[in-house]
């Protein structure tokens, strides 16, 4: 007579660290997490049937600007050296230009901020594909896919639950989950939002002039701030923060009728642009997301689960990186006695990115009303600044020194 089976128990995997997300800043903490010897699992959504390679993967229409925060952060992981360097392109000059007759005008170049380069342009699908090699050969880091269904917090542990039954148990949670983060939600962190009433629309062309290296930005007013970022050769990458009215005249036009709209502004400097995947314009909603907290017990909070701010500077995946950095410093510094999930630990973490995420959010939060309002005194004042900016090397020094994270 066979003895009747008992069910299997569900499936529990431990670690000091459990990270909700797949995202590029959700990976590259992971990374770093484990390179400080702490143990880590990585849950992520179960991924997509792998697609066939194509024979040439074209532009992504996504592009990062990474500061020198994130390029140390991500050469101390061996990420960097792992990119496809020809499709990186070192930023060696920033040109900003505002709007009307009377334009004011800022620019930055890498010389007078005493380095080889501002910032880095590259492709998400690059970036990713560095952090997926270096993920499968890091030590540490366990990778589990699936749903989160739940998470119940102890004094001395926390546990995430999945949907198939089986849970992660872990002494810190992390959220790198994004804008509509999980995790924060399962914590009652309030946050204040706000819609931008614009979207990005992004898409590549090439220029019949070469950038050298330049990016530029325009203040337009009533057409948003409109961006030209360089890719190598003579290539850009379109980031336009479009009125949402605009936006969707842009969503409905293909990207030579846009690359015409755009010949105001660049033909100038980058000549005729035609585009490189005319299928390929993308768009996504811009707003201010501000949680009022970075940590709960036993979870902190990094990337877009903790701020999500106006992509006008290229900032919004540099604090990321930041987020990453100093939770493992803090981490890493904290007194032996104390465990990686203790009260006083993440509350070092949350005071130590305070300051830097604020001013973030007040400058483009504040830029981003400042250059939408179409009113001719407004529009004085703002070429004004941006000239008188322009004539103080001390001041526009330090603003860029921060940019670059330097």
């Amino acid at each position: 007579m066979n003895k009747p089976t008992s069910p299997a128990a569900p499936r529990v995997t431990e670690s000091d660290i459990c990270i909700v997300g797949n995202g590029a800043i959700a990976k590259t903490a992971a990374l770093g997490l484990a390179q400080a010897g702490l143990s880590v699992t990585l849950l992520g959504p179960p991924a997509p049937p792998p697609a066939p390679p194509a024979a040439d993967p074209g532009w992504d229409a996504r592009v990062y600007a990474l500061n020198h925060t994130a390029h140390k952060l991500l050469s101390s992981l061996r990420v960097w050296d792992a990119l496809d360097h020809a499709r990186v392109a070192p930023v060696d000059a920033m040109i900003v230009q505002g709007d009307g007759p009377q334009a004011g005008g800022l620019a930055f170049d890498a010389y007078g901020a005493h380095a080889d380069t501002l910032t880095w342009i590259l492709e998400d699908r690059n970036l990713n594909q560095a952090l997926d090699a270096a993920l499968r050969f890091a030590q540490n880091v366990k990778m589990v896919s699936g749903r989160a269904t739940g998470l119940l917090r102890a004094a001395d542990s926390a546990s995430v639950h999945l949907d198939d039954g089986g849970s992660i148990k872990a002494a810190l949670v992390v959220g790198a989950d994004g804008a509509q983060s999980w995790v924060r939600g399962q914590c009652d962190i309030g946050l204040d939002y706000r819609s931008y009433n614009q979207c990005a629309v992004v898409t590549n062309f090439e220029c019949e002039l070469p950038h050298h290296g330049a990016a530029y930005q325009w203040f337009t007013g009533a057409e948003g701030i409109v961006a030209l970022l360089p890719l190598p050769g003579n290539k850009v990458s379109l980031v336009w923060s479009a009125p949402e009215q605009l936006a969707d005249t842009l969503r409905a036009e293909s990207a030579q009728q846009i690359a015409d709209r755009l010949a105001v502004y660049a033909r100038e400097k980058l000549g005729a642009l035609t585009p490189l995947q005319p299928e390929l314009v993308r768009d996504f909603p811009l707003r201010l997301v501000r949680p009022h907290a970075m940590i709960a017990p036993r979870v902190a909070l990094i990337g877009d689960a903790a701020h999500v701010v106006h992509p006008l500077a290229g900032h919004g995946m540099n604090l990321g990186f930041a987020d990453v950095a100093q939770l493992v410093k803090t981490l890493s510094e904290r007194e032996p006695h104390r465990g990686i999930g203790d009260d006083r630990v993440l509350a070092r973490y949350e005071r130590a990115r305070k300051e830097d995420v604020l001013l973030m959010q007040l400058t483009t939060d504040g830029l981003a009303r400042l250059f939408e309002a179409d009113i001719e005194p407004l529009r004085v004042v703002r070429n004004f600044g941006l000239n008188l900016l322009d004539k103080l090397p001390v001041l526009k020094r330090r603003l860029i020194s921060h940019a670059m994270g330097k």
